[in-house]
C-alpha cells in the first residue's frame, strides 16, 4: 500500500492482512491475465476476516480472446480455481472489450451457461453501446446479472447501475485521466450518497476504485469510508486489482 497511507493500516501482518483490517473487499484483477491455483485462492481466503469478500475478474481468454464463444473449458477451469475462496467468494466480474457488440445468440448463450454454472453474484461491465439497450437489460435482469456503473462511462447509460437490481457494483477508474486521477471531494461525496442510499434500500453494493496507477485508489477509498461513517455503505475496496501479495 502507498507509504502516504501506511499509518492508516495496522503495522503488522502481510499486505493482504493489513488491507483487510481497513477494507472489507478486494477485486482480484490478476485472474484476468493468468490462472491461480486453488491453493493460492484458499491461502488468500484464510488470511482475511470471515466477513471479507473477494470479487474476481473472469479471464481475458474468455472475454477478449474467445469473445464469449467456445469458452466452456476455460470457464470450467476458472470456476474450479476460484472455488478455493469458499464462502468468501463475492461477485464474478465479466469485463468485456470495447469492440464486443451484443450478438443475441452468442452473448445470451454464454450468459446463460455462466448463470447455470455460478450460483452466486455476477456483474458485467460492457463497453460497447449495443449492450445498453432495453432488450439487453431484460436479458441481464432475467439472469440476475448486474451491470457495472462505470466512471468514466463509455456511453452515458454506463454511469448508472443496470441489469439485475439486486446488486450494485461501481467501478471507478479515475477521472479525468483514467487510471491516474484522484476523485475530487464533491465526487466522493456523491459516491458516498449513492452507496448509502443503495444500502438503505436493502441492495448489496460494491465500490471498487481502479485509479491505481499513481496510488490514488487507496486515498479515495479511505475518504469514502470516512464519508460513510455511521452507515453500512457496502463493500469498499481501495484498488481494482489484488494487493501486490496476490
Amino acid at each position: 500500500m502507498p507509504k502516504a497511507y501506511a499509518d492508516r493500516f495496522p503495522a503488522s501482518g502481510s499486505h493482504l492482512e493489513r488491507y483487510a483490517q481497513r477494507f472489507d473487499a478486494v477485486e482480484i484483477n490478476t485472474s484476468f491475465y493468468r490462472p491461480h491455483r486453488v491453493s493460492t485462492y484458499a491461502r488468500w481466503a484464510a488470511a482475511v476476516p470471515d466477513h471479507f469478500r473477494f470479487a474476481v475478474k473472469i479471464p481475458r481468454t474468455i472475454t477478449h480472446e474467445r469473445r464469449l464463444e467456445n469458452a466452456d473449458e476455460p470457464l470450467a477451469q476458472f470456476l474450479g480455481e476460484v472455488a478455493g475462496l469458499g464462502h468468501k467468494l463475492g461477485p464474478l466480474l465479466l469485463q468485456l472489450p470495447p469492440s464486443l457488440r451484443f450478438h443475441t445468440d452468442a452473448a445470451s448463450a454464454f450468459l446463460q451457461r455462466l448463470r447455470r454454472a455460478v450460483p452466486g453474484s455476477i456483474v458485467c461491465e460492457p463497453r460497447h453501446a449495443s449492450w445498453f439497450a432495453p432488450d439487453v437489460e431484460a436479458v441481464l435482469n432475467d439472469l440476475r446479472i448486474a451491470r457495472v456503473a462505470a466512471d468514466p462511462a463509455p456511453v452515458p447509460q454506463a454511469s448508472e447501475p443496470g441489469g439485475w437490481c439486486g446488486l450494485t457494483y461501481y467501478r471507478l477508474h479515475g477521472s479525468p485521466r483514467i487510471y491516474y486521477s484522484a476523485y475530487r471531494p464533491d465526487a466522493l461525496d456523491a459516491i458516498a450518497v449513492q452507496l448509502a442510499a443503495a444500502t438503505r434500500s436493502g441492495v448489496s453494493n460494491w465500490c471498487i476504485f481502479d485509479n491505481t496507477a499513481e496510488f490514488a485508489a487507496t486515498g479515495d477509498a479511505l475518504s469514502t469510508l470516512e464519508r460513510l461513517s455511521g452507515h453500512n455503505g457496502g463493500h469498499i475496496a481501495g484498488a481494482g486489482a489484488a494487493p501486490p501479495c496476490l
